[in-house]
């Protein structure tokens, strides 16, 4: 067995780690003198010549050196991990799966105080007031830490180690969780075969006797009766409500169903719906939990790529009418979000690919790091290729993706945009200013595309998306506000991933007529006019004067493209 110490600096990893070790008899390894051993320099010295961005890479090396955990039943490995080595979510992959890992934790002031007084200096924390760097490394790091079994680092050494005894005696959980956050959207959890055990302790902590499951044919075959099973076997009964695969689920006639389907149940305010299933499961049963007693608590347990990345965070829950996509809707953020990776490996490729349609949207709104992972895996992770996921890819292209749209969605919750010059940064000032309506790059002609498709199986939300994208990067191009240099990036990506292929949708036989109805149906009109979400160098504008003719030309290039 191997033990993962993390935590901020100064919190007792190595002391706790090196007295834990020689209890058990056990190999004691520090990440960060292994990286001054295998360089001949120290931390210092190396954030000095190659930065922040050349040690992180070291720390990957020396995580990936440190091989499969043990197998062993008693602990043989100790190892304390510097302080930032778990923000990077490949390290996390590697130091949390099939091993222990604790987070010793202490006040800010205190861990600043030990540091004042340490011989070694931490880099991240020179020339800055201690106790407010400290503060401000904990609420970014809380996240990476809180999968973590909790200690008090700072404690009587004696009892730090007596829990340490016990906890490496106690049963596994079952499953790796990666990350752990309570937010304004609810609590959300990432990981990799967790979601049995979290729903239990969930609804445990929720005080009810029941799990009550909204979910769609194909998701509750897939993965619904499995996991129902794992909830029952402990002691709850399970109940089922099953709505219309895909967008027919997204009709009012269909939440008037399954209402009086609730309605039966008995089903009481205090009892929250569990959402089962993919992205338009997930709005149906989102409007669902948000209109039922006018509002019960709703869990997202998201089973397909899509809905993983996107549709699931945020709280936006919509119906469709013969008029247009999501027009009828509620705001209702879940009590949580249970992610687990170990859900979609198993769904077709077609899925998992038009699921990165969405994935380059997030990538094109300026995250470097995703855009260079779907560049480097993207095609793999479509595949499905066990290599491509067995070293964290997929975990890290849904962690990626994730985090960006809710530090979104936390800045414009209710999609009202922002305020204009509330930052004095241009970048930050435009991202503050678009808000959530950010996330909108690619819907545009995207819906379009999707509506005059019928919303089925000829034309998926992603390579809709995809599709929307192009379109927008051409007429970013034409206007100005697209860097020719950024759009041929965004449609590269799209061709290496085999999205949006010339010849697509004349395929598909969709006319411009119903393509630019639908576009005056479209949701983001303001004051009578469409706000295009247009691709930036690093990030997005919003424009509401793109000519009539433009966005007609464009469309024609799409809809007539030959392969």
């Amino acid at each position: 067995m191997d033990l993962v110490l993390v935590g901020l600096p100064g919190s007792g990893k190595t002391s706790v780690g090196r007295r834990i070790a020689a209890r058990h008899g056990a190999r004691f390894i520090d990440l960060d003198a292994s990286i001054e051993a295998a360089s001949g320099q120290t931390i210092a010295q190396l954030f000095e010549a190659e930065g922040e961005a050349g040690f992180r890479l070291r720390e990957r090396a020396a995580v990936a050196a440190l091989g499969q955990p043990d197998p062993a039943p008693e602990l043989r490995r100790v190892i304390a991990t510097g302080g930032g080595s778990v923000v990077d979510p490949a390290n996390r992959w590697a130091l949390y799966r099939g091993r222990r890992a604790v987070w010793l934790n202490g006040p800010p002031e205190v861990l600043a105080q030990r540091l004042r007084n340490s011989p070694n200096p931490r880099p991240l924390l020179q020339g800055r007031d201690p106790v407010g760097a400290i503060r401000e490394l904990a609420a970014g790091r809380e996240r990476f830490y809180a999968p973590a079994l909790r200690l008090n680092g700072l404690a009587q050494v004696g009892p730090t180690l007596e829990r340490l005894d016990a906890y490496l005696g106690e049963p596994g959980q079952g499953g790796t969780l990666l990350l752990s956050a309570d937010t304004r959207l609810g609590r959300i959890r990432i990981g990799e075969s967790f979601a049995a055990g979290a729903l239990r302790a969930l609804l445990e902590e929720l005080r009810t006797g029941r799990a009550i499951f909204i979910s769609e044919p194909g998701a509750w075959e897939a993965v619904g009766g499995h996991l129902a099973g794992q909830v029952a076997a402990g002691g709850m009964t399970v109940e089922r409500v099953l709505l219309p695969a895909g967008e027919a689920a997204k009709r009012l006639s269909v939440i008037e169903s399954a209402a009086g389907e609730l309605a039966r149940l008995r089903v009481e305010r205090g009892e929250p719906l569990i959402a089962l299933g993919g992205g338009a499961l997930g709005d149906a049963a989102g409007f669902l939990a948000a209109t039922w007693l006018r509002g019960v608590p709703l869990i997202h347990v998201p089973t397909t790529l899509v809905a993983q990345i996107d549709s699931s965070i945020g709280g936006k829950t919509a119906v469709d009418l013969d008029e247009g996509k999501n027009l009828v809707g509620a705001f209702h953020q879940p009590a949580a979000i249970l992610i687990d990776v170990a859900l979609v490996t198993g769904l077709p490729e077609r899925q998992r690919r038009s699921a990165l349609g969405e994935a380059v949207k997030m990538a094109a709104l300026g995250d470097e790091l995703l855009f260079a992972l779907l560049e480097r895996d993207g095609a793999g992770i479509a595949r499905g290729d066990s290599a491509v996921v067995g070293h964290g890819a997929l975990a890290e292209l849904v962690e990626r993706c994730v985090w960006a749209k809710v530090e979104v969605v936390l800045a414009d919750e209710r999609e009202a945009g922002g305020r204009p010059g509330a930052a004095e940064d241009p970048v930050a000032a435009a991202r503050i200013e678009a808000g959530r309506l950010a996330l909108n790059l690619g819907h545009s002609l995207g819906h379009g595309f999707e509506a005059a498709a019928g919303y089925g199986a000829a034309l998926l939300h992603g390579e809709a998306v995809a599709y929307g994208l192009r379109a927008a990067c051409r007429i970013g191009v034409e206007l100005g506000v697209t860097p020719a240099a950024r759009a041929d990036r965004i449609e590269a990506l799209l061709t290496g991933l085999d999205l949006a292929p010339a010849g697509g949708l004349s395929r598909l036989g969709i006319e411009k007529a119903a393509v630019l109805a639908a576009l005056g149906a479209d949701k983001k009109h303001a004051g009578g006019r469409l706000r295009w979400v247009l691709p930036t160098a690093d990030f997005v504008a919003i424009r509401t004067d793109v000519p009539a003719e433009l966005i007609e030309r464009v469309t024609d290039e799409l809809l007539e493209a030959r392969p």
